[in-house]
């Protein structure tokens, strides 16, 4: 079987002995990636983490994670056995040459399996396992709000968030379905055909391992006037043999406010969550935003 190397860089604001203590404290662990962690950081200590939100590894018996080298504040190397497979996972941690106060860190992670997982599309599951993981940290580092741990236990795993707003449905649902508001808050050059089948796209265009994807909705799938919107959701990678999703809009009336939930599905595994979660709570956010700001 062949290998996979999985390497990313992110940055936090906050110091490398903040970060540092974060990616090694037990408690803190406990917050943003796993339900349970046993840490001894020492060369050959223990790097245990397991339970529900850690993947192929809901016992403890199961977590044999172990401390391959440290340097605090900068580098934690620890091996990760992953559904009976060896790897070994490298986090660097370096102040930001770009920032004089000190205060934010550049995280550089690899990490390394001499045989690839014997599951489909491996390279997607590190990768959004890791989009997960920073995307928590970052949550966690910031203060704690939007840490969303998947539950690799849940056989349907699916994204379900809501916001109040302080406006009519109607309000709202233009904000949906109106390209040049559209564009103020999620698109970039929105594109609305408010009919069932009709066109509905964002405008996103982006690269995935050096293509062209032109990423998020394309057409309406269901559209009920104030009430509801359902579009599809092709795969983000533009990975035409994955089935598409769909992502639903549901506007209710409660009192003087709007409540929107956003229902996001199906999922095939819990990891194609990805960072979704995250994502869809920063734009339901800038929705509501834009909607109260709305003359």
């Amino acid at each position: 079987m062949p290998s996979l190397t999985h390497e990313f860089t992110e940055s936090f604001d906050a110091p490398p002995e903040r970060v540092f203590a974060a990616l090694t404290d037990e408690a803190e662990l406990t917050c943003w990636f796993a339900e349970h962690a046993e840490i001894d950081l020492q060369e050959g200590g223990s790097f245990r983490f397991w339970g529900r939100n850690t993947y192929c590894t809901p016992a403890r018996w199961q977590s044999k994670q172990k401390v391959v080298r440290v340097e605090a504040p900068s580098l934690v190397v620890f091996s990760w056995p992953v559904d009976g497979l060896e790897s070994e996972v490298t986090l660097a941690l370096a102040k930001d040459p770009d920032d004089s106060s000190g205060q934010r860190t550049v995280l550089k992670g690899r990490h390394h399996f001499p045989e690839a997982p014997a599951v489909d599309r491996a390279v997607d599951l590190v990768d959004d396992m890791w989009r997960i993981a920073v995307a928590n940290l970052r949550a966690h580092l910031a203060g704690g709000a939007g840490v969303c741990k998947p539950d690799y236990s849940d056989p349907v795993p699916r994204i379900r968030q809501t916001v109040s707003i302080t406006a009519p449905r109607w309000k709202v649902f233009h904000a949906l379905i109106d390209p040049a508001t559209l564009n103020k808050w999620i698109a970039t050059d929105a594109s609305v055909q408010p009919e069932e089948g009709g066109r509905y796209s964002y405008g996103w265009k982006y690269q995935v391992r050096g293509r062209q994807v032109e990423g998020g909705p394309t057409k309406i799938l269901e559209i009920v006037e104030n009430a509801k919107l359902v579009t599809d959701w092709p795969d983000w990678r533009g990975d035409t043999s994955r089935p598409s999703q769909r992502v639903s809009w549901v506007l209710e009336a409660i009192g003087d406010q709007t409540r929107v939930t956003l229902i996001h599905e199906p999922f095939e595994r819990t990891s194609d969550v990805s960072d979704y979660p995250h994502g869809w709570a920063d734009f339901l956010s800038r929705l509501k935003q834009q909607v109260e700001s709305a003359a």
